[in-house]
Protein backbone atom coordinates (compact mmCIF):
# COMPACT_ATOMS: atom_id res chain seq x y z
CA UNK A 1 0.00 0.00 0.00
CA UNK A 2 1.34 3.39 -1.05
CA UNK A 3 -0.10 6.85 -0.31
CA UNK A 4 0.90 9.63 -2.71
CA UNK A 5 1.27 13.19 -1.43
CA UNK A 6 0.36 15.61 -4.22
CA UNK A 7 -0.16 19.31 -4.77
CA UNK A 8 1.27 22.35 -6.49
CA UNK A 9 4.78 23.59 -5.61
CA UNK A 10 5.14 25.41 -2.25
CA UNK A 11 1.83 24.12 -0.90
CA UNK A 12 3.59 22.39 2.01
CA UNK A 13 3.76 18.87 0.55
CA UNK A 14 7.31 18.21 1.68
CA UNK A 15 6.59 19.64 5.14
CA UNK A 16 3.58 17.33 5.39
CA UNK A 17 5.77 14.41 4.31
CA UNK A 18 8.47 15.26 6.84
CA UNK A 19 5.87 15.74 9.58
CA UNK A 20 4.66 12.19 8.90
CA UNK A 21 8.06 10.55 8.48
CA UNK A 22 10.67 12.83 10.16
CA UNK A 23 12.77 12.04 7.09
CA UNK A 24 15.73 14.27 6.26
CA UNK A 25 14.54 16.05 3.11
CA UNK A 26 14.82 19.47 1.50
CA UNK A 27 12.09 21.97 2.43
CA UNK A 28 12.18 25.40 0.86
CA UNK A 29 9.74 28.15 -0.09
CA UNK A 30 10.28 27.99 -3.83
CA UNK A 31 8.84 25.84 -6.61
CA UNK A 32 10.13 22.34 -7.37
CA UNK A 33 12.13 21.79 -4.19
CA UNK A 34 11.19 18.15 -4.71
CA UNK A 35 12.66 16.87 -7.98
CA UNK A 36 13.01 13.17 -7.31
CA UNK A 37 10.15 11.64 -5.31
CA UNK A 38 10.77 11.16 -1.59
CA UNK A 39 9.75 7.82 -0.06
CA UNK A 40 9.30 7.17 3.62
CA UNK A 41 7.14 5.55 6.28
CA UNK A 42 4.24 7.42 7.79
CA UNK A 43 2.18 5.75 10.52
CA UNK A 44 -1.50 5.15 11.11
CA UNK A 45 -2.73 5.23 14.69
CA UNK A 46 -4.59 2.32 16.27
CA UNK A 47 -5.40 1.17 19.78
CA UNK A 48 -2.58 -0.92 21.29
CA UNK A 49 -4.72 -4.01 21.79
CA UNK A 50 -1.99 -5.79 23.81
CA UNK A 51 -2.67 -3.41 26.68
CA UNK A 52 -6.04 -5.09 27.21
CA UNK A 53 -3.94 -8.05 28.35
CA UNK A 54 -1.90 -5.93 30.75
CA UNK A 55 1.23 -5.45 28.62
CA UNK A 56 2.32 -3.08 25.83
CA UNK A 57 3.10 -4.50 22.41
CA UNK A 58 6.65 -4.60 21.04
CA UNK A 59 6.25 -3.71 17.34
CA UNK A 60 8.80 -5.11 14.94
CA UNK A 61 7.95 -2.14 12.72
CA UNK A 62 6.44 1.11 13.94
CA UNK A 63 6.22 2.17 17.61
CA UNK A 64 3.89 2.73 20.55
CA UNK A 65 3.07 5.86 22.53
CA UNK A 66 0.87 5.60 25.62
CA UNK A 67 -2.05 3.29 24.75
CA UNK A 68 -1.65 3.60 21.00
CA UNK A 69 0.28 1.74 18.34
CA UNK A 70 1.57 3.36 15.16
CA UNK A 71 1.68 1.06 12.14
CA UNK A 72 3.90 2.00 9.16
CA UNK A 73 2.46 2.97 5.78
CA UNK A 74 4.63 3.87 2.79
CA UNK A 75 4.35 7.49 1.60
CA UNK A 76 5.48 9.06 -1.66
CA UNK A 77 6.09 12.82 -1.96
CA UNK A 78 6.23 13.69 -5.65
CA UNK A 79 7.27 16.81 -7.55
CA UNK A 80 4.79 19.71 -7.52
CA UNK A 81 2.03 19.74 -10.11
CA UNK A 82 1.23 22.84 -12.20
CA UNK A 83 -1.49 23.47 -14.81
CA UNK A 84 -0.54 21.73 -18.07
CA UNK A 85 1.29 18.89 -16.30
CA UNK A 86 -0.37 16.29 -18.54
CA UNK A 87 1.29 18.11 -21.45
CA UNK A 88 4.68 17.91 -19.72
CA UNK A 89 4.76 21.37 -18.10
CA UNK A 90 6.72 21.78 -14.86
CA UNK A 91 7.70 18.34 -13.61
CA UNK A 92 4.40 17.02 -14.94
CA UNK A 93 5.45 13.92 -16.83
CA UNK A 94 7.60 12.65 -13.98
CA UNK A 95 4.91 13.56 -11.45
CA UNK A 96 2.25 11.51 -13.20
CA UNK A 97 4.51 8.53 -13.80
CA UNK A 98 5.45 8.48 -10.12
CA UNK A 99 1.79 8.68 -9.09
CA UNK A 100 0.82 5.56 -10.99
CA UNK A 101 2.08 3.47 -8.05
CA UNK A 102 -0.15 5.16 -5.46
CA UNK A 103 -3.27 3.51 -4.02
CA UNK A 104 -4.66 6.77 -2.61
CA UNK A 105 -3.74 10.46 -2.71
CA UNK A 106 -3.45 13.23 -0.16
CA UNK A 107 -3.79 16.59 -1.91
CA UNK A 108 -1.99 19.25 0.12
CA UNK A 109 -3.60 22.63 -0.63
CA UNK A 110 -2.26 26.01 0.50
CA UNK A 111 -5.50 27.12 2.14
CA UNK A 112 -4.03 30.54 3.00
CA UNK A 113 -4.17 31.57 -0.65
CA UNK A 114 -0.62 32.96 -0.41
CA UNK A 115 0.76 31.10 -3.46
CA UNK A 116 -0.60 31.06 -7.01
CA UNK A 117 -1.12 28.02 -9.25
CA UNK A 118 2.63 27.89 -10.00
CA UNK A 119 3.58 28.00 -6.32
CA UNK A 120 4.81 31.61 -6.55
CA UNK A 121 4.23 33.92 -3.56
CA UNK A 122 1.27 36.32 -3.78
CA UNK A 123 -0.43 38.45 -1.09
CA UNK A 124 -2.21 36.23 1.46
CA UNK A 125 -5.86 35.50 0.59
CA UNK A 126 -5.44 36.91 -2.95
CA UNK A 127 -5.62 33.46 -4.60
CA UNK A 128 -8.51 31.00 -4.31
CA UNK A 129 -7.46 27.50 -3.16
CA UNK A 130 -10.52 26.15 -5.02
CA UNK A 131 -8.54 26.66 -8.22
CA UNK A 132 -5.95 24.17 -6.99
CA UNK A 133 -8.54 21.46 -6.39
CA UNK A 134 -10.03 21.98 -9.86
CA UNK A 135 -6.79 22.10 -11.81
CA UNK A 136 -5.17 19.15 -10.02
CA UNK A 137 -8.19 16.92 -10.59
CA UNK A 138 -8.35 18.08 -14.21
CA UNK A 139 -4.69 17.18 -14.71
CA UNK A 140 -5.23 13.73 -13.22
CA UNK A 141 -8.34 13.21 -15.36
CA UNK A 142 -6.44 14.24 -18.49
CA UNK A 143 -3.67 11.80 -17.55
CA UNK A 144 -6.23 8.99 -17.30
CA UNK A 145 -7.81 10.11 -20.58
CA UNK A 146 -4.43 9.98 -22.31
CA UNK A 147 -3.92 6.42 -21.11
CA UNK A 148 -7.48 5.49 -22.09
CA UNK A 149 -7.05 6.91 -25.60
CA UNK A 150 -3.70 5.25 -26.23
CA UNK A 151 -4.29 2.90 -29.16
CA UNK A 152 -8.02 3.54 -28.83
CA UNK A 153 -8.85 3.33 -32.54
CA UNK A 154 -7.37 -0.16 -32.87
CA UNK A 155 -8.71 -1.28 -29.48
CA UNK A 156 -12.30 -0.13 -30.08
CA UNK A 157 -12.33 -1.65 -33.58
CA UNK A 158 -11.14 -5.00 -32.21
CA UNK A 159 -13.82 -4.93 -29.49
CA UNK A 160 -16.51 -4.31 -32.11
CA UNK A 161 -15.27 -6.77 -34.74
CA UNK A 162 -14.63 -9.63 -32.31
CA UNK A 163 -17.77 -8.91 -30.26
CA UNK A 164 -15.76 -8.62 -27.06
CA UNK A 165 -17.34 -7.62 -23.76
CA UNK A 166 -16.28 -4.00 -23.32
CA UNK A 167 -16.05 -4.25 -19.51
CA UNK A 168 -13.58 -7.14 -19.67
CA UNK A 169 -11.57 -5.71 -22.56
CA UNK A 170 -11.28 -2.23 -21.07
CA UNK A 171 -10.44 -3.54 -17.59
CA UNK A 172 -7.61 -5.53 -19.14
CA UNK A 173 -6.47 -2.47 -21.11
CA UNK A 174 -6.41 -0.32 -17.95
CA UNK A 175 -5.24 -2.95 -15.45
CA UNK A 176 -2.11 -0.89 -14.78
CA UNK A 177 -4.39 1.74 -13.23
CA UNK A 178 -6.12 -0.91 -11.08
CA UNK A 179 -9.34 -0.54 -13.07
CA UNK A 180 -11.60 -3.56 -12.59
CA UNK A 181 -14.35 -5.08 -14.69
CA UNK A 182 -16.97 -3.99 -12.15
CA UNK A 183 -15.77 -0.38 -12.35
CA UNK A 184 -16.13 -0.31 -16.13
CA UNK A 185 -19.61 -1.86 -15.91
CA UNK A 186 -20.60 0.75 -13.34
CA UNK A 187 -19.38 3.82 -15.21
CA UNK A 188 -19.73 2.81 -18.87
CA UNK A 189 -23.26 1.37 -18.65
CA UNK A 190 -24.85 4.45 -20.24
CA UNK A 191 -22.29 4.76 -23.04
CA UNK A 192 -23.01 3.51 -26.59
CA UNK A 193 -22.52 -0.24 -27.01
CA UNK A 194 -20.12 0.39 -29.89
CA UNK A 195 -16.95 1.99 -28.39
CA UNK A 196 -15.84 3.31 -31.80
CA UNK A 197 -18.62 5.90 -31.48
CA UNK A 198 -17.65 7.21 -28.05
CA UNK A 199 -17.10 10.95 -28.10
CA UNK A 200 -14.16 12.80 -26.53
CA UNK A 201 -16.50 14.18 -23.86
CA UNK A 202 -17.85 10.71 -23.01
CA UNK A 203 -14.35 9.31 -22.74
CA UNK A 204 -13.26 12.19 -20.51
CA UNK A 205 -16.19 11.62 -18.14
CA UNK A 206 -15.36 7.91 -17.98
CA UNK A 207 -11.68 8.67 -17.32
CA UNK A 208 -12.65 11.10 -14.54
CA UNK A 209 -14.89 8.57 -12.80
CA UNK A 210 -12.29 5.81 -13.05
CA UNK A 211 -9.64 8.15 -11.67
CA UNK A 212 -11.79 9.06 -8.67
CA UNK A 213 -12.48 5.38 -7.99
CA UNK A 214 -8.91 4.10 -8.35
CA UNK A 215 -7.12 7.06 -6.75
CA UNK A 216 -9.32 8.12 -3.80
CA UNK A 217 -8.24 11.54 -2.56
CA UNK A 218 -8.29 13.46 0.70
CA UNK A 219 -7.66 17.21 0.77
CA UNK A 220 -5.32 18.59 3.43
CA UNK A 221 -6.22 22.27 3.85
CA UNK A 222 -2.69 23.21 4.91
CA UNK A 223 -1.45 26.42 6.58
CA UNK A 224 -4.80 26.70 8.39
CA UNK A 225 -3.09 28.67 11.19
CA UNK A 226 -2.38 31.65 8.89
CA UNK A 227 -4.95 34.42 9.59
CA UNK A 228 -7.80 34.35 7.07
CA UNK A 229 -7.25 30.71 6.12
CA UNK A 230 -10.29 29.46 8.00
CA UNK A 231 -12.56 31.52 5.75
CA UNK A 232 -10.99 29.87 2.68
CA UNK A 233 -11.42 26.46 4.33
CA UNK A 234 -15.15 27.02 4.87
CA UNK A 235 -15.53 28.20 1.28
CA UNK A 236 -13.70 25.14 0.00
CA UNK A 237 -16.07 22.84 1.88
CA UNK A 238 -19.06 24.64 0.35
CA UNK A 239 -17.70 24.36 -3.18
CA UNK A 240 -16.72 20.68 -2.83
CA UNK A 241 -19.34 19.13 -0.51
CA UNK A 242 -18.56 15.59 -1.70
CA UNK A 243 -14.82 15.83 -1.01
CA UNK A 244 -13.11 14.78 2.22
CA UNK A 245 -11.38 17.92 3.51
CA UNK A 246 -9.53 18.44 6.80
CA UNK A 247 -7.88 21.58 8.22
CA UNK A 248 -4.17 21.03 8.62
CA UNK A 249 -0.95 22.61 9.86
CA UNK A 250 1.91 20.39 8.72
CA UNK A 251 4.43 22.87 10.11
CA UNK A 252 2.89 22.63 13.60
CA UNK A 253 2.87 18.82 13.49
CA UNK A 254 6.52 18.79 12.44
CA UNK A 255 7.47 21.15 15.28
CA UNK A 256 5.59 19.04 17.86
CA UNK A 257 7.13 15.78 16.66
CA UNK A 258 10.63 17.25 16.66
CA UNK A 259 10.09 18.56 20.20
CA UNK A 260 8.83 15.13 21.29
CA UNK A 261 11.79 13.45 19.59
CA UNK A 262 14.18 15.64 21.57
CA UNK A 263 12.20 14.94 24.77
CA UNK A 264 11.26 18.59 25.27
CA UNK A 265 7.57 17.65 25.34
CA UNK A 266 5.40 14.55 25.38
CA UNK A 267 3.13 14.60 22.33
CA UNK A 268 0.72 11.96 21.07
CA UNK A 269 0.07 12.52 17.34
CA UNK A 270 -3.54 13.30 16.60
CA UNK A 271 -4.26 14.73 20.06
CA UNK A 272 -5.06 18.32 21.02
CA UNK A 273 -2.46 18.85 23.71
CA UNK A 274 1.12 18.14 24.81
CA UNK A 275 3.04 18.05 28.08
CA UNK A 276 6.20 20.07 28.61
CA UNK A 277 8.98 17.81 30.00
CA UNK A 278 12.01 20.14 30.19
CA UNK A 279 12.84 23.79 30.69
CA UNK A 280 12.37 25.63 27.40
CA UNK A 281 13.87 28.77 25.95
CA UNK A 282 11.64 31.82 25.47
CA UNK A 283 11.53 31.13 21.72
CA UNK A 284 10.53 27.49 22.23
CA UNK A 285 7.86 28.47 24.74
CA UNK A 286 6.45 31.11 22.42
CA UNK A 287 6.42 28.73 19.45
CA UNK A 288 4.59 26.00 21.36
CA UNK A 289 2.07 28.52 22.75
CA UNK A 290 1.29 29.67 19.21
CA UNK A 291 0.70 26.09 18.10
CA UNK A 292 -1.51 25.42 21.10
CA UNK A 293 -3.57 28.60 20.70
CA UNK A 294 -3.78 28.85 16.90
CA UNK A 295 -4.02 25.17 15.96
CA UNK A 296 -4.72 22.67 18.74
CA UNK A 297 -7.27 24.78 20.63
CA UNK A 298 -8.95 26.00 17.45
CA UNK A 299 -9.13 22.75 15.44
CA UNK A 300 -8.54 20.06 18.07
CA UNK A 301 -5.55 18.60 16.14
CA UNK A 302 -2.92 19.55 13.59
CA UNK A 303 -4.81 17.43 11.05
CA UNK A 304 -1.84 15.39 9.82
CA UNK A 305 -2.57 12.18 11.75
CA UNK A 306 -6.30 12.41 11.05
CA UNK A 307 -5.65 12.70 7.33
CA UNK A 308 -3.45 9.63 6.95
CA UNK A 309 -5.73 7.58 9.24
CA UNK A 310 -8.72 8.53 7.09
CA UNK A 311 -6.87 7.72 3.87
CA UNK A 312 -5.98 4.21 5.06
CA UNK A 313 -8.98 3.16 7.14
CA UNK A 314 -11.80 4.98 5.32
CA UNK A 315 -10.73 5.61 1.73
CA UNK A 316 -8.82 2.33 1.31
CA UNK A 317 -11.00 0.36 3.77
CA UNK A 318 -8.14 -1.27 5.67
CA UNK A 319 -8.35 -3.07 9.01
CA UNK A 320 -5.49 -3.92 11.39
CA UNK A 321 -5.00 -7.63 12.17
CA UNK A 322 -2.43 -9.17 14.56
CA UNK A 323 -1.07 -12.73 14.52
CA UNK A 324 -1.03 -14.11 18.06
CA UNK A 325 -1.74 -17.12 20.27
CA UNK A 326 -4.42 -17.97 22.81
CA UNK A 327 -1.86 -19.29 25.29
CA UNK A 328 0.58 -16.41 24.82
CA UNK A 329 0.90 -13.25 22.76
CA UNK A 330 4.72 -13.29 22.68
CA UNK A 331 6.90 -14.57 19.88
CA UNK A 332 9.97 -16.80 20.49
CA UNK A 333 12.00 -13.72 21.50
CA UNK A 334 9.43 -12.60 24.07
CA UNK A 335 8.08 -9.70 21.98
CA UNK A 336 4.37 -9.05 22.55
CA UNK A 337 2.28 -8.91 19.33
CA UNK A 338 5.31 -7.87 17.28
CA UNK A 339 3.44 -7.84 13.96
CA UNK A 340 0.41 -6.00 12.66
CA UNK A 341 -0.94 -6.19 9.11
CA UNK A 342 -3.19 -3.70 7.35
CA UNK A 343 -5.64 -5.84 5.39
CA UNK A 344 -8.66 -5.02 3.22
CA UNK A 345 -12.10 -5.14 4.80
CA UNK A 346 -13.63 -8.52 4.01
CA UNK A 347 -10.33 -10.35 4.57
CA UNK A 348 -10.99 -13.95 5.64
CA UNK A 349 -8.98 -16.13 7.99
CA UNK A 350 -7.61 -18.00 4.97
CA UNK A 351 -6.65 -14.73 3.24
CA UNK A 352 -4.75 -13.74 6.36
CA UNK A 353 -2.93 -17.08 6.47
CA UNK A 354 -1.76 -16.61 2.88
CA UNK A 355 -0.71 -13.02 3.69
CA UNK A 356 1.57 -14.30 6.45
CA UNK A 357 3.10 -17.04 4.31
CA UNK A 358 2.05 -19.10 1.28
CA UNK A 359 2.72 -22.31 3.21
CA UNK A 360 0.44 -21.13 6.03
CA UNK A 361 -2.38 -20.73 3.52
CA UNK A 362 -1.77 -24.16 2.01
CA UNK A 363 -1.60 -25.86 5.42
CA UNK A 364 -4.54 -23.94 6.94
CA UNK A 365 -6.97 -26.09 8.96
CA UNK A 366 -8.74 -23.50 11.08
CA UNK A 367 -8.05 -20.39 13.15
CA UNK A 368 -8.86 -19.10 16.62
CA UNK A 369 -10.10 -15.64 17.53
CA UNK A 370 -7.79 -14.97 20.48
CA UNK A 371 -10.13 -12.42 22.07
CA UNK A 372 -13.17 -14.73 22.15
CA UNK A 373 -11.20 -18.01 22.07
CA UNK A 374 -13.67 -19.23 19.45
CA UNK A 375 -12.68 -21.42 16.51
CA UNK A 376 -13.26 -19.78 13.14
CA UNK A 377 -13.25 -21.27 9.65
CA UNK A 378 -11.41 -20.25 6.51
CA UNK A 379 -14.28 -18.06 5.24
CA UNK A 380 -14.74 -16.15 8.49
CA UNK A 381 -14.30 -12.39 7.85
CA UNK A 382 -11.89 -10.73 10.24
CA UNK A 383 -12.52 -7.48 12.12
CA UNK A 384 -10.40 -4.45 12.94
CA UNK A 385 -7.97 -5.15 15.81
CA UNK A 386 -8.54 -8.92 15.74
CA UNK A 387 -5.81 -11.20 17.09
CA UNK A 388 -5.74 -14.46 15.17
CA UNK A 389 -4.01 -17.78 15.90
CA UNK A 390 -3.62 -20.12 12.93
CA UNK A 391 -3.92 -23.88 13.26
CA UNK A 392 -1.93 -25.55 10.51
CA UNK A 393 -1.62 -29.11 9.24
CA UNK A 394 1.57 -30.86 8.25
Amino acid sequence: MLIGIVGKPSSGKSTFFKAMTLADIDIANYPFTTIKPNRGAGHVKIKDIAQEYGKPSNPREGFTIDKFRFVPVELLDVAGLVPGAHEGKGMGSQFLDDLNQADALIHVVDISGSTNEKGEPVPTLSYSPSNDVRFLEFELDMWYLRILKKGWEKFSRTVQQEHLEISKALAKQLSGLRVTEDMVKKYAKDLPENPTSWSEEEMFKLASKLRAETKPMIIAANKIDIPGSEENYEQLKKEFPNHIIFPCSAESELALKEAHKHKLIHYLPGENNFEIKKDLTKEQTKGLELIKNNVLSSFNFTGVQKIIDTAVFDSLNRIAIHPGGVSKLEDSDGNVLPDCFLMKEGTTALDFAFRLHTDFGKKFIRAIDVKTKRTIGKDHQLKHLDIIELILGK
